[in-house]
């Protein structure tokens, strides 16, 4: 590892004990100091860059256990969850759909523990999309009748309604 961080060595010689005659490799000491404080910086980045291809190699293979219920009773735990949330509001037809996808969505919120770990430099923003879309895709494949609900969220991911 010295060799592969400084080269050669700057100063080569013979150790002091003559029975030993072992050679000594001498490095200055304001190279070594220079190579560590570049090693030092480079090592968190690395680390980082491990953590968040762990993190998303794992978003990539975990499988997304959507909770299945017949469509009436989906459709009451959502307007219970739009009561709880957001009072009387939004109702309708396209207002029901949209409340059982934030339902799903929350009752999926399990999943969100798979980005701890993981701050904002380090690839959080693209293990949220993957894990997004992969919620998104997997409720739209268990309720088939959301899935166009599911594309719109995926499209505007900042948007309510």
């Amino acid at each position: 590892m010295v060799r592969e961080l400084l080269g050669g060595p700057d100063v080569r010689g013979w150790g002091l004990r003559q029975a030993s005659r072992v050679p000594v490799l001498l490095y200055q000491l304001a190279r070594v100091e220079a190579a560590e404080r570049v090693r030092a910086s480079t090592a968190p980045r690395l680390t980082a860059q491990r953590r968040r291809q762990a993190v998303l190699a794992t978003l990539r293979v975990q499988p997304i256990r959507v909770p299945m219920l017949p469509r009436a009773e989906l459709e009451r735990r959502a307007v219970l969850y739009r009561r709880q949330v957001a009072g009387e509001a939004e109702q309708g037809a396209g207002g029901l759909v949209r409340w059982q996808v934030r339902y799903l969505r929350q009752a999926l919120r399990s999943y969100d523990a798979l980005l701890d770990g993981l701050g904002a430099a380090t690839g959080r923003a693209e293990a949220e999309r993957l894990l997004r879309h992969r919620v998104y895709r997997a409720i739209a494949q268990a309720y088939p009748w959301l899935a166009e609900e599911c594309a719109r969220r995926l499209r505007d991911p900042g948007g309510r309604r």
